[in-house]
């Protein structure tokens, strides 16, 4: 599903201009990115965990010259820990689609 794609369903199911979904959407990604860009947490109950980790350096290969070593820097990567009702979810559409397929 695309943002769009996303927005349209949304305008749909709460019968609200797309416009004001889109402003909605724009805002709560905001606030998520700016959250985690301070080093904090967004937990949504039952959705998920966004949090910030920290990638290690590491020695790492020039991949246009593979002899060359390089030093690959220490990074801040965003991440996400799926909720009880998520993971849920999907394993039960995936039992669905395994008793289907037999």
């Amino acid at each position: 599903m695309t943002r769009d794609e996303l927005v349209d369903h949304l305008a749909r199911a709460l019968a609200v201009p797309k416009k004001d979904v889109e402003r909605i959407l724009v805002e709560a990604l905001e606030v998520i990115m700016n959250t985690l860009k301070a080093g904090g947490t967004v937990a949504l109950s039952g959705f998920g965990q966004f949090s910030v980790g920290t990638r290690s350096a590491r020695p790492g290969v020039n991949p246009r010259n593979p002899s060359e070593r390089i030093h690959v820097p220490a990074v801040r990567v965003p991440k996400f820990r799926a909720g009880k009702r998520l993971k849920d979810r999907v394993k039960e559409h995936g039992k669905l689609q395994n008793a289907v397929g037999q």
